[in-house]
C-alpha cells in the first residue's frame, strides 16, 4: 500500500508531495517547494526514510526547499537532463519575483522517459511531460492509478506557457498523447491546487476540448 501527503509551501502555494512504500516505510519527495527542513521533520517524525529527491520540473517554486532537504538526507536529486540549466539559475529567477531561496545542488541522477524509479515495492513511471518548462517530467504510479503532474494539467487548467522554455502548441500535444491515454480513473496531484482525475479533465477541462 501507499501513502501520499500533500504539502502547499512557499509564497505561491506550491504543492510538496511525499510517496511512501508502507511495507518498507521508504519515501520519496515529489517538488520540495519550500521549507525543506520542515518537509524533512514531517517525514522523520512518522517514520519515513526519504531515498529519493524527485523533481518534476525546476521553476523555483518548485525547489525552493531543496538545498535544506538535501542537506537534512543527502537522498539523491533526480532530474530530466534538460532541467539542469534552469535548476542552476533558479536563484536568479527567484529575484526576479523578489524571493529568495537558498543556492541549490547539483543534481545526483538523470531521469528520462520510460525509467522505472523503484520505491520499496512501488514502481513509479517516468514521463516526458515537455510544454510548461524544459525538461519537464511526470511520475506514473500504474499499479495505483496516480500520476504526479507537476505544472503541466491543473483541475480545469493547464500550464503556462508564457516563461522560458514554455510552448503552448507542445504542452497541448502532451497533455493529450502522454496524459490523456491513461485511464479515467488516474488521480492526478498537479503542482498547485486540487487534485482532479483524467477523466474529469477529459470532460471538463476548457483547454481541451474540441
Amino acid at each position: 500500500m501507499i501513502q501520499i501527503h500533500q504539502f502547499p509551501l512557499g509564497p505561491l502555494q506550491t504543492n510538496c508531495y511525499l510517496l511512501g512504500c508502507e511495507q518498507t516505510m521508504q519515501a520519496a519527495i515529489i517538488d520540495p517547494s519550500w521549507d525543506g527542513r520542515n518537509i524533512f521533520a514531517a517525514a522523520d517524525e512518522n517514520g519515513w526514510e526519504i531515498r529519493y529527491i524527485l523533481l518534476t520540473h525546476t521553476h523555483f517554486d518548485h525547489v525552493g526547499g531543496l538545498a535544506q532537504l538535501k542537506e537534512e538526507t543527502d537522498a539523491p536529486i533526480c532530474v530530466h537532463p534538460d532541467a539542469v540549466d534552469m535548476l542552476r539559475d533558479s536563484g536568479m529567477s527567484a529575484a526576479m519575483f523578489g524571493l529568495k531561496i537558498p543556492p541549490v545542488p547539483p543534481p545526483d541522477q538523470f531521469i528520462n522517459e520510460g525509467d522505472i524509479i523503484e520505491l520499496g515495492k512501488l514502481q513509479l513511471r517516468v514521463l516526458y511531460t515537455p510544454g510548461h518548462a524544459p525538461g519537464h517530467v511526470s511520475f506514473y504510479l500504474p499499479e495505483y492509478h496516480v500520476l504526479f503532474s507537476g505544472d503541466v494539467l491543473f483541475e480545469q487548467s493547464i500550464g503556462r506557457t508564457d516563461l522560458p522554455g514554455g510552448d503552448y502548441d507542445t504542452l497541448i500535444k502532451t497533455i493529450r498523447e502522454k496524459l490523456l491515454t491513461l485511464p479515467d480513473e488516474t488521480h492526478v496531484l498537479s503542482g498547485h491546487g486540487n487534485p482532479t482525475t483524467i477523466g474529469d479533465e477529459r470532460i471538463h477541462n476548457p483547454f481541451l476540448q474540441g
